[in-house]
């Protein structure tokens, strides 16, 4: 059933590069295959971040922040099946559509279906979004928008949890643990007693530590220039931790592993030093990106470091399938292997989204949440 236009609290961005600002929009009823979901926390991640600076590749303005949310189902449009009124779900980075060749090929991360791609850009496949400021359509970032009270997404694009979860925990399960834990798992593939290095401990880099430590690598290697940063890195599983602000990365790797490392994973998106990370590799050893570097940077790899089948590869959305990773990230949290509470560095209001930015931007956070009233 239909209740109509809704109004509520959003954090968006106006234009291009601008700062983000609290507005209230309307909020309009789901169409066929959507789904409104009242939010009750959202990460704020990087790339949010790199929305307000104008560096998200994917991001159109006016734009509603917010990527990584969680929330109960309130309304569902013509054809949804698989959520109803009531449920608590994960909002999540991919709504794979199941039919094109990437689908069917069991690669939904790289999904290219139209209605997956619009989505990207918050369009639904109308055209429209479901989100206006004065008339005008605000675009949800990565078809979430999980910076306002209420958010309309694709069905596809939900995972449905149990009613005990907390979801100011499990919501960071729509992005920086998939991501992380996923570069590690599925992109890398890492194997028991492998040799890591993690460059950039934020909320995603702590991540790829954990999913290194599922896999089985008897050697990680959290680096970062945050001394509480590497703190946590160790206590999510990191063997070894380098400050790189006071001594030098390359030095310190290879005095713990003279040969270099299996996988170096660099999470910052800083081109110099994802080509540096290839220095720390091992012959056939592999370095992941996982940070996005700015749009049109240029990776300055030379080609000896290169060489000896040295590679280099990039990760999307941790190469996961939302409706079957999610879950087992789930028992592995219920079973004690995955910490998800310690991510959270704190837990502010929405109309503190402001002091989570900054948070972002001095590094001081591993991840902030912002919660709302349930």
């Amino acid at each position: 059933m239909t209740t109509g236009i809704r109004i509520a609290r959003a954090v968006v961005v106006l234009e291009d590069g601008g700062q983000p600002v609290l507005e209230e929009v309307e909020v309009w009823p789901p169409q066929r295959g959507e789904v409104l979901v009242r939010i009750v926390a959202s990460g704020v991640c990087a790339s949010d971040a790199h929305v307000v600076n104008g560096r998200s590749p994917v991001a159109k303005a006016p734009c509603v922040l917010g990527h990584e949310g969680a929330g109960v189902v309130e309304e569902v449009g013509p054809g949804v099946r698989s959520v109803s009124p009531g449920d608590r779900v994960i909002i999540t980075l991919v709504g794979p559509c199941g039919e094109c060749s990437y689908c069917v090929d069991a690669k939904p991360w790289l999904c290219n279906g139209p209605d997956t791609l619009r989505a990207m850009t918050g369009v639904m496949s109308d055209g429209r979004t479901r989100v206006r400021l004065d008339g005008k359509d605000l675009f949800p970032f990565m078809g979430a928008g999980t910076m306002a009270e209420f958010s309309v997404v694709r069905a596809a694009q939900l995972v449905k949890v149990d009613p005990d979860l907390p979801l100011d925990q499990v919501c960071l399960l729509g992005c920086g643990v998939v991501t992380g834990t996923g570069a590690a798992l599925k992109t890398a593939r890492v194997q028991p007693g492998d040799a890591v290095v993690v460059i950039g401990c934020g909320g995603v880099g702590l991540n790829v530590i954990q999913g290194a430590r599922l896999a089985g690598a008897t050697s990680i290697i959290a680096a970062d220039t945050k001394p509480d940063k590497l703190e946590l890195a160790r206590t999510l599983g990191a063997t070894h931790t380098v400050d790189v602000g006071s001594v030098d990365l390359f030095q310190q790797v290879l005095s713990i592993h003279p040969e270099g490392v299996d996988f170096a994973f660099e999470v910052v998106g800083i081109p110099q030093l994802a080509a540096d990370s290839l220095k720390l590799l091992r012959r056939g050893g592999t370095t992941v990106l996982v940070g996005s570097c700015p749009p049109g940077s240029v990776i300055p790899v030379t080609r000896e470091n290169l060489m000896m089948e040295r590679r280099i590869m990039t990760t999307v959305a941790g190469s996961t399938s939302p409706q079957l990773d999610i879950p087992k990230l789930i028992r592995a949290y219920r079973a004690g292997r995955l910490q998800l509470g310690e991510l959270v560095s704190s837990r502010l209001l929405l109309t503190d989204y402001a002091q989570a930015f900054a948070a972002l931007e001095t590094g001081s956070a591993a991840r902030t949440v912002l919660t709302f009233s349930e």
